[in-house]
């Protein structure tokens, strides 16, 4: 997500930083390599000249040029301003604050990824706020529409409104809210019909479905990968149904980010969501500082920690940490490890928001670091025996070529993961050993057992102990 833009940004304020002091010149030459950088991450053009005025209005003035480091100041008004653009401080968070139940009307072209965002945002209300959903297929053009979404929520755990053929989309609105009143639900999602493209019998539709129902939110989901089209859309949608909020779908497939950061600024709309997968757990709130953070090169510490707190199991980490306690870490728990990291989004996504990821891309290129690597560890887990899970040192030759063979890869592969989870189990043995008051007197030196402190290869080169180089397979 934004890393044209991002790269393009890190590359110009890389330069203003190095330089000592700051002439107004050189402060326009940055503005416009940052104009053209957003016009080709396909910003408006409006919504570009806009930004680039008012940040260049804060940041050629004596205040940035006399400043200690004036390059950092100038990285802080064009933060400030994509802050702004993105949507400041708003509430994004989905607007509940309605008696139940709250009908939220999701509307879009067909192929945004309307239905599989519905039943995201089903999944994330009913495990994240706790509560009882029931989701609603209004598509009766599109073949099989309403059984894609019965089978999303079966997959989900969230219940869907009963199908009855031949009823229009206004009549299975009312049936829906109906129904939620008589049993008690707190949220209707109504997954409105799409179109190839806006036309007057669509929106009459949905008109027609708003007035009966009287949502409380009415949500467009746009695919991001269409670009200017989408904020077109938005704008369309929006004059006439009156939008409040928007989730773009496809973010993580996006290198440019043109349509995100358009559609806030020409609707007024604030995004809230953003689907950056296929799963249904794909599905994150939109922050704008945080958003920010990540185009700037800053990263987004504080997404990757919700992520984690959000999809570790509690009572499994208390297991795990009752074992590492002991210094006992078998190919199970390096297995449980692999499944946590492909849960929260994979090793591309938790990289995408560390901070300065960017000026080590060439370092994760030579590491071939990539989620099929993870795919192909667990492959390999997979096809062990139990016992050889547990005692990985009685995993000899024959053993190997069975487990190359099950998994679908090689015996070197095979070798690569035996001796990263070696590497792993002889760390947790001496933390274990250290114990809290070892560790805090010895530090890392005497928790990699060399008198350099660091182990061998260091952590992201060949040999590290799960770095760089453990996980590029």
């Amino acid at each position: 997500m934004f890393e044209s833009l991002s790269d393009r940004l890190s590359d110009v304020f890389g330069r203003l930083t190095k330089k000592g002091a700051l002439t107004d010149s050189d402060v326009s030459e940055a503005l416009r390599e940052v104009r053209l950088a957003l016009l080709e991450a396909d910003v408006s053009l409006p919504v570009v000249k806009e930004f680039v005025a008012s940040v260049k209005e804060k940041a050629i003035g004596q205040d940035v040029v006399r400043s200690v480091t004036p390059g950092q100041m100038v990285i802080k008004i064009v933060h400030d301003h994509l802050v702004e653009m993105l949507g400041g401080a708003q509430d994004t968070e989905i607007d509940l604050n309605a008696p139940a139940p709250v009908p939220i009307m999701m509307v879009g072209l067909q192929g945004s990824g309307k239905t599989t965002t519905t039943a995201k945002i089903a999944l994330r209300l009913t495990n994240r706020d706790k509560k009882k959903v029931l989701m609603a297929s209004l598509d009766t053009r599109r073949p099989a529409a309403q059984e894609q979404l019965k089978v999303l929520g079966e997959q989900a755990g969230v219940a869907t409104l009963p199908i009855i053929a031949g009823q229009n989309p206004v009549d299975i609105a009312k049936r829906a809210m109906t129904a939620a009143r008589l049993q008690g639900y707190d949220v209707v999602l109504l997954d409105s019909a799409g179109r190839l493209h806006i036309d007057e019998a669509l929106m009459a539709e949905i008109e027609a479905v708003k007035r009966e129902t009287n949502p409380h939110e009415i949500m467009l989901v746009a695919d991001s990968l269409t670009g200017q089209d989408a904020v077109t859309t938005a704008k369309q949608f929006h004059d006439r149904l009156g939008l409040t909020s928007i989730a773009l779908t496809r973010i993580d497939g996006d290198g440019r980010g043109g349509a995100a950061l358009s559609m806030r600024s020409v609707t007024g709309v604030p995004i809230k969501l953003m689907g950056v997968g296929e799963k249904l757990e794909a599905l994150e709130t939109f922050h704008a500082d945080r958003i920010a953070g990540r185009i700037l090169g800053m990263g987004d510490i504080v997404s990757l920690v919700e992520k984690a707190s959000e999809t570790i199991d509690q009572r499994e980490a208390e297991k795990m940490a009752a074992k590492l306690a002991k210094g006992q870490f078998d190919l199970d728990d390096l297995a449980g490890q692999l499944k946590q990291m492909r849960k929260m989004g994979g090793m591309q996504g938790m990289l995408a928001m560390l901070p300065g990821i960017a000026k080590v891309k060439d370092q994760m290129a030579k590491a071939n670091i990539d989620d099929k690597a993870i795919k192909r560890q667990e492959a390999i887990i997979s096809s062990m025996t139990p016992k050889e899970r547990k005692n990985p040192h009685i995993i000899q030759a024959k053993r190997k070529v069975r487990i190359a063979k099950g998994s679908g890869t090689s015996v070197q592969d095979v070798n690569k993961l035996l001796k990263q989870h070696q590497q792993m189990a002889d760390m947790m043995k001496r933390m274990a050993k250290l114990g809290k008051k070892g560790m805090m007197r010895g530090g890392l030196g005497a928790l990699f057992g060399g008198g350099g402190g660091m182990p061998p290869g260091g952590f992201g080169g060949p040999g590290g102990t799960g770095g760089f180089g453990g996980l590029g397979q």
